[in-house]
């Protein structure tokens, strides 16, 4: 059987995250997401989205990006979020059974602006 290889990278809060005011926060969160965007588009990103509440908190956020786990560890720590401290990240291989997935191509959002909930 022939398998497809991604690198799983979560973003965990890290616990000393620097406090930041509602400005400075939504100013990173838009930050963060033209760099998903940006990754996206690069070829790279494959899919990302936060991960809402569950049983570990610390856990923010999810993506599936088509290289090897080193160099989603690199792209991932470029992240504006990350560089600033507010979250750590963890990569991790993960393989299916090829073709089992697949991925539509989309536009990324780059801000909060434009994301709508319908």
């Amino acid at each position: 059987m022939e398998f497809d290889r991604f690198s799983i990278a979560l973003l965990v809060l890290r616990p000393d995250a620097p406090h930041l005011d509602e400005e400075a926060e939504a100013a990173l969160q838009d930050a963060h997401m033209a760099h998903l965007a940006d990754l996206h588009e690069a070829g790279h990103l494959l899919a990302a989205g936060p991960l809402l509440g569950g049983a570990d908190e610390r856990f923010r956020g999810l993506s599936i990006l088509n290289v090897e786990p080193e160099r989603a560890l690199e792209l991932k720590e470029q992240d504006p979020a990350v560089r600033l401290g507010r979250f750590s990240v963890k990569v991790m291989p993960w393989i299916v059974p090829g073709g089992a997935m697949s991925f539509s191509p989309i536009r990324f959002p780059r801000s909060t602006a434009e994301v709508t909930d319908d």
